[in-house]
């Protein structure tokens, strides 16, 4: 009887806590057609007691992973969206173009298949700062994935829009929330490595 309490009281706290963010308060670009969303603190909690249940991709560009670090509990990079094999400039946003990436859903499903994770499993998708893990989650979802989170906050969180800290991301994301992550990266998780 105790440990049905226990195990309903741990399933009370870890549901509603996998829950805490409010779909209605992200922006457009953020929200999901499954409406699965983490806080890196949640993601966190979902992979760290059993990490062979969840898989867990950074979608992010490679240069971006190479330059500012990956998660340490990340299972993958696979990027969702690829700087075209002739770069072109973006002058609206001064960066260069990027393009989906085309085997994204195909590389995803063999991560998963090598894992022994189905369609069913609980993936995790992070980006920089949420906007391409929410695209990226769509996409899994229209491929038949159902429980496909995405990290709100991504990586380096959302940028700074007033005072002495403007323009840096360093309001949240998993970096700073002081997450397990690292500039040393293992090649075995690289795209386009293995």
């Amino acid at each position: 009887m105790r440990f049905q309490a226990i195990l309903i009281a741990l399933l009370t706290l870890f549901s509603s806590h996998a829950f805490a963010v409010d779909e209605a308060s992200l922006p457009k670009a953020k929200q999901t057609k499954l409406g699965l969303y983490l806080t890196p603190a949640e993601a966190y909690e979902m992979i760290e007691p059993n990490p062979q249940q969840v898989l867990f991709i950074d979608v992010r560009a490679p240069a971006e992973v190479a330059f500012v670090g990956m998660p340490s509990a990340a299972d993958a990079n696979i990027p969702y969206m690829v700087l075209p094999d002739f770069p072109v400039w973006d002058e609206a946003k001064s960066t260069f173009k990027l393009e989906a990436n085309p085997d994204f859903v195909s590389d995803v499903r063999s991560l998963a298949e090598k894992k022994g994770l189905g369609p069913d499993a609980r993936v995790i998708v992070m980006c920089r700062s949420g906007d391409r893990s929410a695209a990226s989650a769509n996409l899994l979802a229209e491929a038949g994935f159902t429980h496909v989170y995405t990290v709100v906050e991504g990586f380096e969180g959302d940028m700074v829009k007033e005072g002495p800290k403007a323009g840096t991301r360093s309001v949240n994301g998993w970096k700073n929330a002081g997450l397990p992550w690292s500039y040393k990266l293992d090649r075995e998780k690289m795209y386009g490595l293995q």
